[in-house]
Formats: structure tokens, C-alpha cells, sequence
């Protein structure tokens, strides 16, 4: 029986054409012009001045802590919900993290948590270096009251837009708000460069030549041609992805509508998602919880996987603060309780997708 996966983007589904090594036998010379061309052209895709292809997408947060001068001793604020590796960077940095809750429609940072850790700081005498913003599987956090509360402190904001290449807020690409923003292209995301992949963006360039500067530093860090190449097919496709993702969304949405105690990630209307992951909440008292679904799913060869656990609850990051406005308990860790990603690949076929539809209602069903 075949696997239905939670997300692995095809290279060329929508094309017929290899890439081959051959085109790389001209020289190094050959090879820097698609680096460059593949930044010409993610520039201009997500409207920025400049931007800096490289091998990972925690490679280009690392730079762009560095370009906005983070450093040894400072402090940085970090959406709590986030992919772990990508935290290890300000470690590496020596800089100390501070987490901030996720807001309960939106998924990404609360703005109120984020105002009530810059309180507190400021009490203390401090101030954080730079606020990292997490656009969460695939949708821009609510960036407007985010930025004027850290222009209010005077403090850059780096967006993280790892999983939301393509989406949008207030007509303008996720990634593209920040004094610095980062794309990831891992095999898993929306787009994929194969062997890895990231980018650095900004529409200061000052920001993106600091991060190229850093680059003699370990020459590893820099994209390959070939990954670039392959990037540049992959965002002739981009848009038929977005389209693909969405459907896949509406489908669970419609089909989960009659079950009361499931919820899709709610999709804000001050922009457009890009539908990276299609998440559900179970919700509180459900005689179903999240796990049995995922278990349930397993045992069909159907893959799914929790929402990330949240930075604070990870071993390498439990000691540093938190800052939260719910009581009792914090968004992210009852959206980490209680969502599962469900399967979301854009090769899956409708059939695929109603397996996984039914065996999850059939769940609720022999619940009764």
C-alpha cells in the first residue's frame, strides 16, 4: 500500500525536464551566474532589494541575527512555537533567548505576550537585541501591532518565513515586513532546492551584504549552483503549489465541518496563506484525542505529526523565560496538545486524501 506523505514537494511535476551536471562544465563562473540569477529572481518574486541564497534556512537565521548585530550577551525574542535547530542559532551565538506566546488566531506571535515581555525587560534595564517572528505553517503572524510595538522600543524585527514562501498580509510577501527576513527551501517545504536550501532577503541592503561579509567565514554556507538551478524551475511552479495547498486545506476544512470537535487552523483575512501544512485542532473533552488520530493514521501507512513542541518545553531551552497573557496554561502549549499536521503533499491524489478523511471520521464515529 503506498505511503501518503505529510509533505514532500516534487521537483518538475508540472514540467518534463532533468537537471543535469552537464550545464555545470563551463567553470565556476557558469555556476555563480545561477546563484545569481536564482537571488535576481527571488528578489524579485517576493518584492525585496536583495537577497542572499544559501545551504539552509538556519544557516540564513544565523547570519541574520548576525547582521542585525546580535551578539554574545544580548537578548532576542522568539515566537515559542518554531522549529527547534532553527533556536540553536542563537546559542552558537552565545545570546540568550526569550519566548513569547503564539496568539490563538493567528498562530503567530501574540502581540500582547510580546508587549509584556518588553514591560518587563525594560523594569529590569533591558532591551533585546532583535524580536524573531515565526510565520507558522504557512501564514503571516499579524504583523502591524508586532512592528509598532518594536518600533516603539526601537528594536528590529527578523521574520521568519521558513514555511510561508507565497503567502501574503495586507498585500505584501510574508518574509518581507521585517528589517531582515529568511525563506527555507528543505526538501519538505513549499519549494525545494533538494540538497537543502535557504535565503536571507531585505529591503535594506545593508542588512543582506553584513550576512554576505559573514560568508568568508565558512564558505560551506553558501548555496550550491546546482541547488540554485533547481530553485529557479521551482519557483516557475510556485504558483500552481499555492493553488494545489489550498485545495488540499478547503478539503479537510469542508469534510471535518460536520465534526464538532474538530477545528481547521483558522486562515486570517488580512493576507492569503499558503496552506504549507494543513493543521487541526482536536478540541478540549473530545473523546478522541490528537494522538489516537495519529496513531489511527499510522496504522494505514498514513503519515501525520504533532504541532511542534514549544521552545520553553524543549530540554535545551526549558530554563530561559517565557512570557505569556493566559492563565494556567499558554497557547502554544494546548495548540501543541491538541493539532495534529495532517497530510498535505501536493502529489496526493483526491482518493489519498479521502482515506485519510475517513478513517479520521470513522474515529468519531465508533466514538458514540
Amino acid at each position: 500500500m503506498k505511503k501518503v506523505c505529510l509533505a514532500a514537494p516534487h521537483l518538475y511535476e508540472e514540467r518534463n525536464e532533468k537537471i543535469t551536471l552537464d550545464r555545470f562544465l563551463n567553470g565556476e563562473q557558469a555556476g555563480d551566474l545561477e546563484i545569481v540569477k536564482f537571488e535576481k529572481e527571488l528578489s524579485s518574486y517576493v518584492g525585496t532589494r536583495k537577497a542572499l541564497v544559501l545551504s539552509s534556512g538556519t544557516v540564513a537565521i544565523r547570519l541574520a541575527l548576525k547582521s542585525l548585530g546580535v551578539k554574545s550577551g544580548d537578548v532576542v525574542f522568539w515566537s515559542s512555537i518554531t522549529y527547534p535547530p532553527s533556536c540553536q542559532a542563537i546559542l552558537s551565538l552565545g545570546a540568550t533567548p526569550v519566548f513569547i506566546d503564539i496568539d490563538p488566531l493567528t498562530w503567530g506571535m501574540c502581540p500582547q505576550s510580546l508587549r509584556l515581555a518588553f514591560q518587563q525587560l525594560k523594569e529590569k534595564g533591558q532591551r533585546p537585541r532583535a524580536v524573531v517572528v515565526v510565520n507558522l505553517y504557512g501564514q503571516s503572524a499579524d504583523m502591524d501591532p508586532i512592528l509598532e510595538i518594536c518600533h516603539e522600543y526601537g528594536v528590529p524585527v527578523l521574520e521568519e518565513a521558513a514555511e510561508s514562501l507565497g503567502a501574503t498580509y495586507k498585500g505584501r510577501m510574508s518574509g518581507t515586513l521585517g528589517a531582515v527576513g529568511i525563506y527555507s527551501f528543505n526538501k519538505n517545504k513549499i519549494i525545494t532546492t533538494l540538497f537543502g536550501g535557504g535565503a536571507l532577503i531585505s529591503n535594506d541592503p545593508s542588512y543582506v551584504d553584513k550576512a554576505r561579509d559573514c560568508l568568508s567565514e565558512n564558505r560551506n554556507d553558501l548555496m550550491s549552483p546546482i541547488a540554485a538551478s533547481i530553485g529557479r524551475r521551482q519557483l516557475e511552479v510556485l504558483a500552481k503549489r499555492l493553488e494545489r495547498k489550498k485545495e488540499i486545506y478547503e478539503t479537510y476544512r469542508r469534510a471535518f465541518k460536520e465534526i464538532g470537535e474538530i477545528e481547521m487552523m483558522n486562515i486570517c483575512d488580512y493576507g492569503h496563506s499558503n496552506y504549507w501544512l494543513s493543521v487541526m485542532t482536536v478540541k478540549r473533552g473530545s473523546v478522541v484525542t490528537s494522538k489516537e488520530i495519529m496513531e489511527k493514521l499510522k496504522s494505514h501507512h498514513i503519515e501525520s505529526r504533532l504541532v511542534w513542541k514549544p521552545m520553553h518545553f524543549q530540554p535545551d531551552f526549558s530554563d530561559f523565560p517565557f512570557f505569556t497573557i493566559q492563565e494556567g496554561t499558554s497557547i502554544a502549549e494546548d495548540y501543541a496538545n491538541r493539532g495534529i499536521c495532517l497530510p498535505s503533499d501536493t502529489q496526493m491524489t483526491q482518493g489519498e486524501q479521502d482515506r485519510v478523511v475517513n478513517i479520521v471520521k470513522q474515529l468519531f464515529i465508533n466514538s458514540k
